[in-house]
């Protein structure tokens, strides 16, 4: 004779446990029996954030930022995450603004489902900065700026290295402690419009220098008009220092 005392009361106590907790024996089923399934709660959220970390280092990688850091937010809504049977997808939607961040949520196959998820990241760097003030279109010094750690998320064109803003000046006039941008900074003007000019030409070991008059205004390595000052002739000549240029051809 089969005793079913034991049985009876394991069935028992599983009927209470789908009373008591109806929807965590649900998940529990959907989970068991799809093997792979993705609960709602299963870190799609960490997920998300994981690839909007991913984005922001290649990002980052590619602006040659130095020693990026970066703080990630996954923005939660009410909406709630259906289950799905197999692993949902994640992909990048539009990541071009670190301050919002768009990723889609894929369910794939009959019934599945797509939800948008937003992130929010701001990025810290160490890049360039001033030391003390800086006069507008005044040669930058070694001794004007240093590196140091700043939020660089709304910066695009920041600057981590302290050699490429040597001997550039800003457009403009510049606090302690600003962030260098590569849009304001220019090389300096090493020759004015109508300023006397030195004309030196160099062939083999030969050098001839003649006056000239500037007709355009030159930073270093530019090709700006020079009017020789005897001949009156007109040319085209390089600047290579401060009131020295040199015929282009």
């Amino acid at each position: 004779m089969i005793d079913f005392t034991g049985y009876a009361a394991a069935s028992i106590q599983a009927g209470a446990r789908r009373t008591l907790f109806p929807g965590l024996f649900l998940l529990t089923s959907l989970y068991s029996s799809a093997g792979c399934a993705e609960l709602p709660a299963d870190n799609i959220f960490s997920r998300v954030e994981q690839l909007a970390r991913e984005q922001l280092a290649q990002q980052a990688a590619s602006a040659g930022l130095l020693e990026p850091l970066f703080e990630v937010a996954v923005v939660k809504t009410t909406r709630v995450i259906p289950a799905c049977p197999v692993r949902v997808m994640i992909e990048a939607q539009d990541s071009r603004s670190p301050q919002r961040m768009r990723f889609v949520a894929a369910c794939p196959g009959a019934g599945g489902w797509r939800q948008e998820m937003l992130v929010r990241a701001s990025i810290t760097a160490k890049v360039a900065v001033t030391r003390g003030t800086v006069t507008a279109n005044t040669p930058l010094e070694p001794s004007d700026v240093e590196l140091a750690r700043r939020d660089v998320t709304m910066v695009a064109d920041s600057i981590a290295t302290l050699d490429a803003v040597a001997g550039l000046s800003s457009r403009r006039s510049l606090r302690a402690g600003e962030v260098l941008r590569q849009g304001q900074l220019a090389s300096p003007m090493l020759v004015r419009r109508g300023a006397p000019v030195n004309i030196v030409a160099r062939k083999e070991q030969v050098s001839v220098s003649m006056d000239g008059v500037a007709m355009d205004p030159g930073a270093q390595g530019e090709v700006i008009r020079v009017r020789n000052a005897s001949s009156g002739t007109v040319i085209r000549a390089r600047v290579v220092e401060a009131g020295v240029v040199e015929p282009a051809n």
